[in-house]
């Protein structure tokens, strides 16, 4: 059930310590937010001089309030954090809210006192947030500890940026969009990230929880802690450059960035991540729509008042992971019944003018889409809101243009499109599917009447499609969800690459036979235990292939033995593979690797491999141990994926064979903690089967 956080957002009684006259000092700003609801539970002031603060008499000490505080806000200087942490626990606190600041991030010895106060309060049976936070608020309980107000509504914001909290509270208002509960995660030295998303899946009160984070702490709990929510959980984070590559010394290494690995935690989580402030808020009101808002597919009707909102739209929403496929033959029968004959009703669906004739079509062009079967949702983009909200009655987005006749001829239009407004919203509960409307007048009565009803409204295209794409589902199976680690095996000690095939091989994996010889005698040897032509690989040497180390198609023992002297002669690598040379006709190369993340433990990369991987960087993350039926999925989804099912004559490869090999390499290196890296490149993959060509391993 996660932990019992009751104390920390529903305290019986609360205490500001640091509480402050002083505007300049958070502890004013904490204290004045504390007050707002004093008839709620006690709030006691503590500020060791006593006297007064903000009209009220302050006590020097916690324990000169003389009675237990179940909460205690800690805003002093660093010096004292500690002795008032001892005094809060001494009192009876159950929940401590850590505002000071000079402790993990100020570097080991700061990371040494935080870790020492945080073992202290989880001795006592107390929670911990922060230190170095901005405090918490819970509008449902009228807990206000934060020195913003939020305003009342649905989402849970967890956030490491006080700034950004605010940005966030000020873009989600105009979307009526407000906060149950506010927590600034500070160093999370007690209270994790992970321990707030679970309570917050528990709290009635939270529709959804936003979260800003650039520390996971774990974060393949965060993962598995969002997927269970059974609420939508909306990441938005920093840190996604590069840079950690860039010492990585395996293609699996060089080819993972952070955001690769985020990406692929909440794909898998069915987590909706984000790149900006204004990003979150748009998915944030997409999934505060109405109930009957998610879609099981992602074919999309884009319906317009004019063609160059149609074309933009439908460009924004395929950028956006949707499909704007064109509507069938039914489909066109229907809405030609409902519009007029210059009307366009491929997809996208353009009135072209019919508009300003008759402001209904809009809301029967609405009907008619929800009401078809290949339709899983709708992007309405242009100009209606525009007839209400312009007196002047242009018609601004239709092919007829210009003015519509009469002086009041706006009112009219006007009135006739708040009338489409409301039957839209009709249409919409009697066939419930994602609607979202772009509009060049978003703050129209029109458009108000249809936000009003639940359907999100915005002013950018982009956003719009963004928005869509967040109330579009992947299908019935939902998000791939989070593989279960292994239960660890015995560490591999063998590292070298026949060790590394005798472990690959043990899980099932095939490879071409091979010998490891050390001088020509053994490669003689190894000639007569399997027929050519044959592969020459050098050992211990990094990306062979480059280093001239790897020699193919070697005809017979003749050349084997020219090839090796060759090769001896330039890299003087203390060992060699000999090994029976694959047949490649028909075949792709892949590459099958995992590489262990700090924070989200094994990532599975795979994807077009060969010495052109890096080159191409056609590939696809997951969280290990990757099932066979999901890794069919991610070589499926590849640019290059024509390949495998067979171009310009060349038969298909078996892809399942392929994914089966991924499975079990992918299991592998999930059950060895100790291996940093583990990488099959190339896999060949041929119409009849799989092989591993070349492995490697990188322990930790």
């Amino acid at each position: 059930m996660g932990r019992d956080l009751t104390a920390l957002f529903d305290p019986g009684s609360v205490a500001v310590v640091g509480a402050s006259d002083d505007p300049a000092k958070y502890g004013h700003a904490v204290a004045s937010q504390a007050l707002r609801a004093p008839g709620r539970r006690p709030v006691h002031l503590v500020n060791r001089r006593g006297g007064t603060v903000l009209g009220r008499t302050a006590a020097t000490s916690l324990a000169a309030i003389g009675e237990p505080v179940e909460l205690v806000v800690i805003s002093v200087p660093g010096a004292g954090f500690e002795a008032a942490v001892d005094d809060a626990l001494a009192c009876g606190a159950k929940a401590i809210v850590g505002i000071t600041a000079g402790f993990a991030e100020a570097g080991p010895e700061g990371l040494a006192r935080q870790q020492a106060v945080a073992d202290r309060v989880r001795a006592a049976g107390a929670v911990l947030v922060g230190p170095n936070c901005l405090g918490i608020a819970d509008n449902t309980t009228e807990l206000y500890l934060a020195s913003d107000r939020f305003a009342p509504g649905g989402v849970a914001l967890l956030s490491q940026s006080g700034n950004l909290a605010l940005e966030l509270q000020l873009r989600a208002a105009p979307h009526g969009l407000g906060f149950s509960r506010f927590v600034s995660l500070g160093n999370q030295a007690d209270v994790t990230l992970v321990d707030l998303v679970e309570d917050c899946a528990r709290h009635e009160a939270t529709s959804a929880i936003a979260v800003y984070a650039e520390d996971f702490g774990d974060g393949r709990a965060f993962a598995r802690a969002a997927a269970a929510a059974g609420k939508p959980v909306v990441l938005l984070t920093a840190g996604r450059g590069a840079a950690s590559a860039r010492s990585a010394q395996s293609h699996t290494g060089a080819l993972t960035t952070s955001a690769d690995v985020v990406a692929a935690a909440c794909r898998d989580a069915g987590v909706e991540l984000v790149h900006t402030p204004r990003e979150m808020t748009v998915v944030l009101a997409a999934l505060a729509a109405g109930p009957g808002t998610r879609a099981n597919g992602r074919r999309t009707a884009v319906f317009t008042d004019g063609g160059g909102h149609g074309a933009i739209a439908a460009d924004a929403a395929e950028d956006a992971g949707l499909d704007v496929p064109e509507l069938g033959a039914r489909a066109r029968e229907r809405l030609r019944t409902v519009l007029w004959e210059q009307s366009a009703v491929g997809n996208p669906v353009d009135l072209a003018g019919m508009g300003e004739q008759n402001p209904l079509s809009y809301a029967d062009t609405v009907a008619e889409l929800l009401a078809a079967d290949e339709v899983d949702a709708v992007l309405m983009t242009g100009y209606f809101g525009g007839y209400a909200a312009s007196e002047g009655g242009l018609g601004g987005g239709g092919a007829a243009g210009g003015p519509t006749g009469g002086a009041d001829g706006g009112s009219v239009l006007g009135r006739g499109e708040q009338r489409a407004a409301r039957a839209i919203v009709t249409h919409l509960a009697a066939a419930p599917k994602p609607l979202v409307v772009q509009s060049m007048y978003p703050k129209s009565p029109s458009c108000r009447v249809l936000a009003g009803a639940g359907v999100p409204v915005f002013a950018a295209t982009e956003d719009a499609a963004r928005a869509l794409a967040a109330m579009t589902a992947r299908g019935a199976a939902g998000p791939p969800g989070l593989p279960a680690l292994p239960e660890p095996a015995a560490p591999l000690r063998d590292t070298g690459y026949h060790g590394v095939r005798a472990l690959l091989d043990s899980a099932g994996v095939p490879f071409p036979p091979a010998r490891e010889i050390t001088d020509e005698a053994g490669l003689l040897a190894a000639a007569e235990e399997f027929e050519g032509p044959y592969v020459l690989k050098a050992l211990h040497v990094l990306h062979k292939s480059d280093a001239g180390g790897v020699a193919l198609r070697l005809a017979d023992r003749e050349a084997l033995l020219a090839a090796h002297r060759d090769m001896h002669a330039r890299l003087g690598a203390p060992s060699y593979s000999v090994e029976a040379m694959a047949d490649l006709t028909d075949g792709i190369e892949l590459i099958v690797g995992v590489n262990r993340d700090p924070r989200f433990g094994p990532v599975a990369l795979v994807g077009l491999g060969g010495v052109l991987t890096e080159t191409l960087r056609d590939v696809a993350f997951a969280l290990a141990p990757v099932p066979a039926r999901r890794a069919e999925e991610l070589l499926l989804g590849l640019r290059t994926a024509a390949l495998l099912k067979g171009v310009r004559g060349r038969p298909p490869v078996d892809v399942a064979a392929a994914a089966a090999v991924i499975e079990r390499v992918t299991t592998v290196a999930a059950a060895h903690p100790e291996i940093a890296e583990l990488e099959v490149n190339p896999l060949l993959v041929r119409p009849d089967g799989a092989l591993a060509l070349d492995a490697r391993a990188v322990l930790l």
